[in-house]
């Protein structure tokens, strides 16, 4: 198969974020698949372009086996919800324009947020005579409507709209919680199938020594409970921050790890209240995660007390679990129901910064009851969520898809 994939926010394992689909494209194409990617030369998470990245604007390129297009965007997607909209639709005008380029194409595989490189991939796979895959990574505009992102009733109608549009003419809808499934098909979806994140463990049992990170931050014995991943408007750090006030007479030192528009504000608030046992640094690649897991206690995944947020499978409470890491959860649903079935961690009510401070407190105190956690969801990792079995199921997905008639699309 020739399979071509739309993703403004793809993240190699060289670059900081989610990197679901790089670690997907690498073993699509070690089976013999030819993979393109077109994507953002501009970090979703640092705001920032890499000078490798913008050299190589419109110019193909090979990693891992992976050819890679990056098509020039606007670039200040940080600033506002006007720049993060003009960033989208430049996206969407000028991967559709190198996507006219491409030929022999079996599979077009457009990625949401933001769904406006959906149509990208609509279009082109109907241009193309491929398939359509649309992935749904988060549930938008709902998502954007329950943080209060997005207001405007007219905007929420047509993004409402171009949703269901989407849904309705995929040849197949693949979502990465099942926390989404009824959603997306009381929407319209006609085909669907769950292809849950997952982690790669052996990618953090080659790392397993954390040493080195916490001897360069001169952590010592005390324990390490870390944040690793986006400083955004849903991520309720505040709630982070003030538990890590309420540490401060413990051993427990929160660090957070990553980038987003929110961490500007998030760091001076830290320094306005005087909290010293929160440490901030920057976002790493993943190539380097491993040793920063390694060198931590504890993870923490945390989101804003919504309903919406009940539906998601966030990332990182995977890659905690594949690092052997318990993890500290203040998310309710069915990312809930993983860490309680594995035993890998401890709930705690979200926007609770009391229960969370308690839970980091139960954890340092029991070391040996903590490591026993992060063993258990390695484990139930191995088992359930591993990148390789995920990926199996995968190729049977797009296969299936590829073989189905066109008499068979949703129209």
């Amino acid at each position: 198969m020739h399979i071509l994939i739309i993703h403004q926010a793809f993240a190699s394992l060289d670059e900081p974020g989610g990197t679901r689909h790089h670690e997907f494209a690498r073993l699509l194409a070690a089976r013999g698949d030819r993979v393109t990617i077109i994507a953002s030369p501009v970090s979703y998470i640092t705001g920032s372009s890499s000078a490798a990245s913008t050299a190589r604007a419109e110019a193909p390129y090979e990693l891992a086996g992976v050819r890679i297009l990056r098509a020039r965007v606007y670039s200040a997607h940080h600033k506002s919800f006007v720049h993060r909209m003009l960033a989208f639709l430049s996206f969407m005008l000028s991967s559709f324009w190198i996507g006219l380029g491409l030929r022999d194409l079996d599979l077009v595989w457009g990625t949401s947020p933001p769904i406006f490189q959906g149509v990208t991939a609509w279009l082109l796979a109907r241009l193309k005579g491929a398939r359509f895959v649309f992935e749904v990574r988060d549930l938008w505009p709902q998502f954007a409507v329950a943080v209060g992102v997005l207001r405007n009733p007219v905007l929420i109608s047509a993004s409402e709209w171009l949703e269901r549009f989407l849904y309705r003419r995929a040849d197949c809808v693949i979502v990465n919680s099942p926390g989404f499934v009824e959603h997306v098909r009381r929407l319209g979806a006609r085909h669907l199938e769950v292809v849950p994140n997952g982690a790669d463990p052996e990618m953090f049992d080659r790392q397993a020594d954390g040493s080195d990170f916490r001897r360069k931050h001169d952590f010592g014995d005390r324990f390490v409970a870390l944040y690793a991943g986006a400083h955004g408007m849903s991520n309720d750090l505040e709630v982070l921050l003030e538990a890590g006030r309420l540490l401060q007479d413990s051993a427990i030192q929160i660090v957070l790890v990553g980038d987003g528009k929110e961490k500007p504000s998030l760091v001076a608030r830290a320094k306005l209240l005087g909290i010293n046992n929160v440490l901030f640094l920057p976002a790493v690649p993943k190539r380097e995660m491993p040793g920063v897991l390694a060198g931590a206690d504890a993870g923490i995944a945390i989101l804003r007390p919504i309903e919406a947020y009940k539906t998601t499978y966030p990332n990182k409470v995977f890659d905690y679990m594949a690092a052997g890491r318990p993890v500290l959860l203040a998310i309710d649903g069915v990312i809930r129901e993983v860490v309680e079935a594995s035993g890998c961690g401890l709930f705690v009510r979200p926007g609770d910064p009391v229960a969370l401070a308690q839970a980091a407190r139960t954890l340092a105190s029991d070391r040996e009851s903590s490591r026993r956690m992060g063993i258990n969801g390695k484990a139930y990792l191995e088992q359930h969520f591993s990148r390789d079995k995920i990926t199996e199921h995968l190729i049977e997905v797009l296969q299936a898809t590829v073989r189905r008639s066109p008499h068979d699309r949703t129209r």
